[in-house]
């Protein structure tokens, strides 16, 4: 690292990182950030991120830094509109109970050691930004593809960082990066997760139950739960121990502006016209009752169960 740059000096003796002292949320995390390209420690240079060996990566005037390398998918990342009516249906409050239950599973499971809270396919950060109220000695780092939501998690908690990558494909983060992984209804690439997970870390994946949302997939053509998920789920990540599951599950009145936004919000989004969308909601009672029904686990490498 360029020992001229104070952003650098995170490493202390036992090989931890340390956030430098009123460093911004960018600063404070780039310790465990390694280069796309080759893999070597990055330091922050003005408005560039770079790696011993020069590459480059500008940081946007939102604060945000993409370090896709071009690898990203094309069209995987949430829209302009998608990445807005997720800030504004979850601005309203509807999934506060979710959020309350990923506060108290992170203070509960969190590692006693260093270490990140990263959300994976985090969106507009609006779940770390909620963990991190519950752990004020931690820094938060929320990736995503979606440039639109990359410019809202900037903004999403002041000590939490924005960082375009593809959860798909190798993170650009050092080994044991990350105190607690959050996967809310987001795709997990297993290999990378057991990688930047800390020995005594904890990944807290959330995801739909089976009544989640049942009155509004047929009537509105949304995508349904796969009742395979589960058994997915459990084989991807049978080394690991995992917690007892927490299931939130509530009924939410809301009206038709809500369920619009909770809908363009989702990959469901992808497959509803704007047009089709707003007749089908249209025959919908306003405001209508809708379940939330969510299964969350915990997992932890090699751990007792407490």
């Amino acid at each position: 690292m360029d020992a001229r740059n104070p952003a650098c000096q995170l490493a202390d003796t036992s090989g931890s990182f340390l956030a430098p002292s009123g460093a911004g949320p960018l600063a404070s995390v780039v310790g465990y950030l390694r280069c796309p390209v080759c893999g070597s420690p990055m330091s922050l240079s003005g408005g560039r991120l770079v790696c011993r060996r020069s590459h480059s990566f500008d940081v946007a005037r939102h604060g945000y830094v993409n370090l896709c390398a071009g690898r990203g998918g094309p069209g995987t990342g949430d829209s302009a509109a998608m990445a807005a009516a997720r800030d504004r249906f979850l601005a309203g409050g509807h999934y506060r109970p979710l959020a309350a239950a990923l506060r108290s599973l992170a203070a509960r499971y969190e590692g006693a050691g260093h270490g990140l809270v990263i959300d994976l396919a985090g969106g507009t950060g609006y779940h770390l930004g909620q963990v991190l109220d519950e752990l004020p000695r931690r820094h938060g780092l929320c990736i995503d593809l979606s440039v639109p939501a990359l410019r809202r998690a900037s903004r999403a908690h002041s000590r939490a960082a924005a960082l375009g990558a593809d959860v798909w494909q190798r993170l650009p983060l050092a080994p044991h990066s990350a105190a607690v992984v959050l996967s809310v209804f987001g795709p997990r690439n297993a290999a990378e997760i057991s990688r930047i997970l800390a020995a005594d870390g904890a990944l807290i994946i959330a995801a739909p139950g089976s009544a989640h949302l049942r009155e509004l997939i047929g009537p509105l053509g949304m995508i349904g739960i796969d009742p395979g998920k589960p058994r997915r789920l459990a084989d991807a990540f049978s080394g690991y121990t995992a917690s007892a599951v927490t299931t939130v599950n509530y009924l939410l009145t809301l009206d038709h502006a809500d369920l619009t936004a909770l809908v363009a919000m989702g990959p469901s989004a992808r497959h509803i016209t704007t047009g089709a969308l707003a007749a089908r909601i249209r025959a919908l009672p306003d405001p209508a009752t809708v379940t939330v029904d969510l299964r969350i686990r915990v997992y932890r490498a090699g751990s007792p169960q407490r």
